[in-house]
């Protein structure tokens, strides 16, 4: 029976992508003959002191104790078949790990779904960003027997160091779960939902010109609802952030009339993968994106959802929306079909066992 260890940053349950790009997946590979341990660096504890300002000292004990954990980790990489980085082994520029388990025997498998060879870096750890090297996702993707890539930006740009070993599985939601629920509303009122996180919560920032026009035009008609960013807070549009759960996100998306993925046009953006407007589209949420990336693939303009770029056109679109709730019907399930047929789990697990399976039996 085939072993795997899958290596990541955060606790499972925890991280977006992490959750979306193989911990739905775990259950499926048990039951067709794999086993697997995870190990992870943030504990629940670790996480207020990580994403905080200042903390320096509990920091540098994340660090070492991180440190330790994937020594460990690189000591015993011989004991599988396959060692699946999703991301990073190590939150700074050491590509030691990968290294280790290059030389251990195991197949390494790496798996990303953002363009990390540009520097991001949260706020509250900007002053530690000199630890950080870009540069290290070439290297690892050099070195790794297969390279999953979330979409054909980042295959393109995996397929320069490692040409013959990337293949592109989609970001994906289990639509099996991610059933909308009835929440009671008021008939009259709007709701307009952004999701996303701590350090996304600068991309929501771009809707801000269009819905003040919105706010002023519809008053009280239009609620704008934001989760992700307990601490966010806009007075003028009457937003108070809420915090994210796993546990609560769907009845949280639920009573959205309308989820919006506004972004820049970056090289950072075009790597994404589309995830915040796929889980409104699984929902059967109208679903409203800047037309960067992936999200061109995703969105048939007018069919399953709308593309918007400049502040007017995003005004016309939402207010389509607003004027008929036939047209926000017809295009929630057209999105909700397009995640399910492309964009499921159930679409994509096959492929999935597929190309590890393909990994473990090659020479």
């Amino acid at each position: 029976m085939p072993k795997i260890l899958f290596i990541a940053a955060h606790r499972p349950d925890r991280s977006p992508s992490q959750r979306y790009r193989f911990e739905q997946y775990l259950d499926f590979l048990s039951r067709h003959g794999f086993q697997y341990d995870y190990s992870y660096l943030i504990s629940a504890k670790d996480d207020h002191y990580f994403y905080s300002p200042g903390n320096w000292f509990r920091k540098f004990r994340i660090f070492l104790k991180s440190a330790i954990r994937r020594w460990r980790d690189a000591m015993r990489a011989g004991e599988y078949a396959l060692v699946f980085v999703q991301r990073e082994a190590f939150m700074t520029g050491s590509v030691a790990f990968e290294r280790r388990v290059k030389r251990s025997g195991a197949k390494l498998v790496f798996d990303f779904d953002d363009a990390i060879w540009n520097l991001d870096v949260s706020d509250a750890n900007r002053k530690l960003g000199w630890l950080k090297n870009p540069g290290k996702t070439a290297e690892i993707i050099a070195l790794s027997d297969l390279v999953i890539a979330g979409n054909a930006y980042l295959a393109d740009y995996a397929k320069h160091h490692n040409p013959r070993n990337v293949v592109i599985i989609p970001t994906t939601i289990n639509t099996d779960l991610y059933q909308r629920v009835a929440v009671p509303k008021q008939a009259d009122k709007i709701i307009i939902g952004w999701t996303g996180s701590l350090t996304t919560i600068k991309h929501f920032e771009f809707a801000l010109p269009f819905l003040r026009i919105l706010k002023q035009k519809y008053g009280e008609r239009i609620h704008i609802k934001v989760i992700g960013d307990p601490s966010y807070v806009n007075e003028e549009l009457g937003i108070r952030g809420m915090r994210w759960t796993s546990q609560t996100e769907i009845l949280d998306l639920s009573d959205l009339d309308i989820g919006i993925m506004p972004l820049p046009d970056d090289e950072w953006t075009k790597g994404k993968c589309g995830l915040k407007g796929l889980q409104y589209m699984a929902l059967g949420i109208p679903t409203i994106m800047s037309p960067v990336g992936v999200n061109t693939e995703i969105i048939q303009d007018g069919v399953n959802g709308f593309l918007a770029s400049e502040t007017q056109e995003w005004i016309l679109k939402i207010e389509r929306l607003m004027e008929s709730e036939q047209l926000r019907k017809e295009i929630g399930e057209a999105a909700r079909e397009t995640v399910v047929k492309k964009y499921s789990v159930r679409a994509q697990e096959n492929r999935y066992l597929e190309v590890l399976s393909a990994l473990i039996a090659s020479e």
